[in-house]
């Protein structure tokens, strides 16, 4: 590139100071906004008007890394990315790509929102066509000729007009490119243009807008005073090359000038406006030297832990003492308004509250070797003062089990006040501190570590029944003994279908039989544990990726209780045997806990080695799923958009309730394919599933559609509850008629009212 000047500079300084305002004034405040934080690296969360763009399509890049012989006609483009007519044969140039950009400005340029150099240019278009600029110095010493015998082939899949049409003058004029973006460095940092680009005070959108609009006003009036001067051929759209050029020149500027001096402030305005409380972020923070920290920049040098085991207050923030001494922890961070109502020690083994004094506010969780989850940055108040900090703590000890360690930091500002101990229990606490090691017995829930490392890990359900052959446990889960399948194959069948059909592999251990569903839940039902308990006891934990759990006893055909751990209530004396010295409220290796108690309750719990030997077998069934149990009638769980009237339901007697419900299953029939389908009409008849009806019943729950619907409604109309087989049999049947639906409703509210 040739030299420039500085007298061309300062005589097109002049010009372009003299358009810039005018210019700016048409530049959108959104996209000006987003080019202008583009110098507040330190706020990502404001850095979204400008990402990477997608890579281009695999054979465009491989016309960009060579050049390819091939004349002949060119194929047809959009407007203003073409080639010349008539073509000469000769080398080819393929632009397009950001591997084929050679200068800053067109690689920034590779990095712009294809929607925003849109917008861009839709805006300003029309005024850089009609922008004249006074004076302009000679600058076609500047810029080098087109190579002769070449000719160009664009790509304009995916990006912008104006991307496609700045890429295509660069390479008709090689060097322009890198010409407007050594103007726009030094005409940024002329005395003329300093007064022009400066921006006054405002909130942090206005003086960001103002910042990324002068500056892509300054880029404009420079692209447009050298494409003023170049032989730019007809087929490429010259407003839309100076707009395409201008952005590239403006982020490249962007990136690297300092914000301006009201910024800082109306950032910090803007923080403090948007700040709301109680505040709650998760995520996580990597450890180094057993140490991470809550900082308001920085990270502390220097921590005592001698004092309480957990956490030591620094200048501009507090640092947390970690068991692990490398690798990611997981933190969860609450900031109130006001100090929490009581001390969540449940669940924790360390739980300490200090005082610190912000300098500025904003403080972030942060390791010692830097960076940091974004979740968790300057999350506290931002401004300064007094607060307070209470850190809970788990896992420390489990140094073998980098699952377990995890933090949760509470904040909210308050006076100084001295350091409170909420609890200490954990073993590196003691040592630290001094103190003599607890001496505790291992947790039984620990033999079931080995679950998180296996193909149970997110979701299943685990069964121990005794007193029962694998057959009668197969029948209980509703599976036929007589057609194993290898997994393998039902997997397939399932993954090809979206299906979660359910399935079940069993093991016989001897003492009792372990079912294990891998992705379903059929082992928490109550049908299956009584059948499957008749002579004997059966016991089922089920767990989901959502966190839901199940825990369930059943004993000589009754079941003993169901519930979510943790259990509330009074429990039968077995039940709580099995629960005893498990602390269900802590969230560590709940999983494992409620495993234990499967495995206390019936004599026989899962191992790592019954795991294995399930998966070496490789044998699955495939269920039949029970119909769903009938609850009693709850006004509560009527549906309002039933439209019912209540106290008519509870006045009519239970001969006349009986008729609505059956009538609803024919009336919904006979919207169906179902409609005089013989199973239906006895099941109707008889008021009863029984038989093959009920065989198609359970079959129908694998699927979706109005013949499900039906069968479900059939179900609840045998409910023991003449008023719930009412209501849950509409709430069905209404399903099942489709289109329907209103005209049965309208109907079933006047057999009631």
């Amino acid at each position: 590139m040739v030299e420039v000047s500085e007298d061309v500079v300062a005589r097109l300084g002049a010009s372009v100071a003299a358009v810039l305002p005018l210019i700016a004034l048409r530049v959108p405040a959104g996209p000006a906004a987003g080019l202008g934080r583009l110098g507040a690296p330190d706020d990502p969360a404001l850095r979204t008007a400008v990402r990477r763009r997608a890579a281009m399509a695999d054979v465009a890049g491989a016309r960009a890394r060579g050049v390819l012989a091939r004349p002949g006609p060119p194929r047809p483009v959009p407007r203003g990315v073409g080639v010349p007519r008539p073509m000469p044969a000769g080398p080819v140039a393929w632009a397009g790509s950001p591997t084929a950009d050679g200068s800053a400005l067109l690689a920034a340029l590779g990095d712009v929102e294809p929607l925003l150099a849109e917008r861009l240019l839709g805006a300003l278009e029309l005024l850089v066509d009609d922008l004249r600029l006074a004076g302009v110095p000679d600058l076609t010493a500047c810029v080098e000729p087109a190579p002769a015998g070449q000719y160009v082939v664009t790509e304009s899949a995916g990006q912008s007009e104006a991307v496609a049409a700045a890429r295509t003058v660069d390479l008709l004029h090689p060097g322009v490119a890198e010409l407007i973006e050594s103007l726009c460095r030094r005409l940024a940092a002329h005395d003329q243009l300093r007064e022009p680009l400066a921006v006054g005070e405002g909130d942090e959108a206005s003086v960001a807008a103002g910042h990324g609009a002068a500056h892509l006003a300054l880029a404009v009036a420079t692209a447009s005073a050298v494409l003023g001067q170049v032989p730019v051929p007809a087929f490429v759209d010259r407003p839309a090359a100076v707009v395409g050029l201008a952005v590239g020149a403006a982020v490249v500027l962007l990136r690297e000038a300092p914000m301006p001096a009201a910024y800082e402030s109306a950032l910090l305005a803007k923080a403090r406006a948007d700040y709301l409380l109680p505040r709650h972020s998760v995520g996580s923070v990597t450890v180094s030297g057993h140490r991470f920290a809550l900082a308001e920049s920085g990270f502390p040098e220097r921590a005592d832990f001698g004092g309480n085991g957990l956490v030591s207050v620094v200048d501009g923030g507090v640092v947390i003492r970690t068991g692990v001494e490398h690798g990611p922890v997981t933190v969860i961070a609450r900031v109130l308004a006001e100090p929490p109502a009581s001390v969540e020690a449940a669940g924790w083994d360390e739980v300490v509250e200090v005082g610190w004094r912000a300098s500025h506010g904003r403080a972030s969780v942060r390791g010692p070797d830097g960076g940091g989850d974004p979740t968790l940055a300057r999350i506290t108040p931002p401004w300064p003062g007094d607060y307070r900090l209470r850190v809970h703590a788990r896992g420390r000890d489990d140094v073998d089990d980098p699952w377990a360690e995890s933090y949760e930091l509470v904040v909210w500002q308050a006076p100084a006040a001295p350091e409170v101990v909420h609890r200490r229990t954990d073993r590196l606490g003691h040592r630290l501190r001094g103190e003599p090691e607890p001496d505790r017995a291992p947790r039984p829930e620990m033999a079931y570590r080995w679950l998180r490392r296996s193909t149970l890990s997110e979701a299943a359900t685990v069964t121990v029944v005794t007193g029962a052959p694998v057959g009668q446990v197969l029948e209980a889960f509703g599976a036929d003994p007589a057609r194993p399948e290898p997994m393998r194959d039902i997997a397939a069948d399932l993954a090809a279908r979206g299906s979660i059909d359910p399935w079940v592999a069993v093991l016989d251990t001897g003492a009792a039989v372990v079912a294990v569903e891998y992705n379903g839940f059929q082992g928490s039902s109550e049908p299956v544990l009584r059948q499957a308990s008749a002579r004997g006891r059966a016991a089922s934990l089920y767990w989901s990726v959502d966190a839901d759990r199940r825990l369930s006893f059943a004993e000589d055909g009754q079941m003993l209780a169901a519930f979510e751990p943790p259990a509330a209530g009074d429990l039968p004396s077995t039940v709580a045997a099995a629960l005893t010295g498990l602390d269900l409220h802590d969230v560590r290796d709940r999983n494992a806990k409620g495993l234990v108690a499967v495995e206390r309750f019936t004599g026989r719990g899962l191992t790592a080695d019954d795991m294995a030997r399930i998966e070496a077998a490789g044998i699955g069934f495939r269920i039949v799923p029970h119909m769903p149990p009938l609850y009693p009638y709850d006004p509560r769980r009527v549906d309002a958009r039933l439209g019912l009237d209540l106290a008519a339901l509870d006045a009519l007697p239970e001969a006349r309730l009986r008729d609505a419900a059956w009538w609803a299953v024919a009336e919904a029939a006979s919207h169906t394919d179902l409609a005089g389908d013989p199973d239906i009409a006895e099941s109707v008849a008889t008021r009863t599933l029984t038989g093959a009806a009920l065989q198609r019943a359970r079959r129908a729950q694998l699927e979706a559609g109005q013949e499900r619907w039906l069968w479900l409604a059939a179900h609840r109309a045998t409910n023991p509850d003449a008023r719930a087989a009412v209501t849950d049999a509409l709430d069905a049947a209404r399903y099942a008629a489709g289109p329907h639906a209103s005209v049965l409703l309208d109907r079933a509210r006047a057999k009631i009212a």
